[in-house]
This record gives structure tokens, C-alpha cells and sequence, in this order.
């Protein structure tokens, strides 16, 4: 679906913004777009501060509904860490913070980002490392030498499997993110997806 709102959108088939698959938090369930001119007497400067009361954020600097994107709030949550660790230039991979929070906030719900390879574990696991407050360089996909200290620093073991590794993983951000993680049921290996990860 991202991919054909991307389409549409260089095509000029439509002419809101639609970013390549991997970089929207709309992939993630974590956005959505809001037309305030349909609602009577709620202007974009009011709605700002009831959003923010409820952990929603806006993509644009400044409350001006001429602005693009000016209809668009996301739920950044713990991803919201991710962007800070781009934004302060500990990873340079990816072409902003935002597609670094969107790349992560995908991923942690099981999803596919190209740009982090076929199987979404060890990008889960680097997701989890940054948002658990450890420096592992570019979140790439790769368990590398970084992120498997960083693993040691959180004391987890990372020969115990990529399953295990990434259930420790969601068990932390559970731990320090209580009301943003859950587990729905047990482990069950159906491919590289992992079906226990949601956030």
C-alpha cells in the first residue's frame, strides 16, 4: 500500500506527499492525517497542545495549516528515540532521523524494511539496543561488533539465537516502556517475521 501511495504520489496521480516503502510511520500504524478545515471551530494552533497531551506529535515545526504536512501527527512513543539518536548524529545510514524512527517503528511490529534486509530480528534487536539507551553506530540491519557489546552491557548473552535474544530485547523495552509494549502469546517460528513483537 505504501508503495502504490508512492507511485501515485511521483506520478502525480496524487499530490499529498507519500514516502518510498521503510520511511512512514503510517506503515507502522503510528500516524495519521488529520483534515481540521471538516471540523468546525477546531483550528490547527488549538488542536497542537490537546495532541501533545495525548502523546501525538506533529511533523511540522510550527502550528501553520498552509504548511505541507500540516494535517499529519504521529504517535512516536519509544521510536521518538531513535530520531533523537540520528538527530545527534549516531547513525548516518539513513537519509533523515524521521526515516530512521520510521524504519525502527516498522520493524518492531514484524514488518519488512528493505533497507534492513530480509530477516527483521537483528534490526529489532538494534531498534531495541538504541530506544534501551545504547550507542551501536548505524541501525543496518547487521549484529555486528558494536551492537553485540552493546548486547554485554545489557548482560545478554547473543549466542543464545536471534529468538531469544530478541525476547530479552522485548521484555527490557517492556520493562522500561510499560505502557507502550506487549506480548500477545508465546514465541511461534513461522520464518524471519517475528510474530511476538508488537509495539
Amino acid at each position: 500500500m505504501q508503495l502504490q501511495a508512492h507511485l501515485d504520489y511521483t506520478s502525480g496521480k496524487k499530490t499529498a506527499f507519500s514516502p518510498p516503502p521503510g520511511g512512514s510511520m503510517h506503515e507502522a500504524g503510528r500516524a495519521f492525517d488529520l483534515d481540521l478545515d471538516k471540523i468546525k471551530k477546531l483550528t490547527l494552533p488549538k488542536f497542537w497542545p490537546l495532541a501533545r497531551r495525548h502523546g501525538l506529535e506533529p511533523i511540522i515545526e510550527v502550528p501553520n495549516p498552509r504548511l505541507s504536512e500540516a494535517w499529519h501527527f504521529d504517535c512516536r512513543g519509544s521510536h521518538d528515540l531513535v530520531y533523537q539518536y540520528y538527530s545527534a548524529k549516531n547513525g548516518d545510514n539513513f537519509k533523515s532521523p524521521y526515516t530512521a524512527m520510521a524504519a525502527s517503528a516498522i520493524i518492531s511490529i514484524g514488518l519488512k524494511v528493505d533497507a534492513l534486509g530480509d530477516d527483521v530480528r537483528p534490526a529489532y534487536i538494534q531498534s531495541g539496543l538504541i530506544r534501551l539507551g545504547q550507542n551501536i553506530g548505524d541501525l543496518d540491519g547487521q549484529l555486528g561488533p558494536k551492537s553485540r557489546q552493546a548486547l554485554g552491557q545489557l548482560n545478554i548473552d547473543d549466542t543464545l539465537g536471534l529468538d531469544a535474544v530478541a525476547d530479552i530485547i522485548d521484555r527490557k523495552l517492556q520493562q522500561k516502556f510499560p505502557t507502550e509494549f506487549f506480548v500477545p502469546g508465546p514465541v511461534i517460528d513461522t520464518g524471519p517475521a517475528p510474530n511476538h513483537l508488537i509495539s
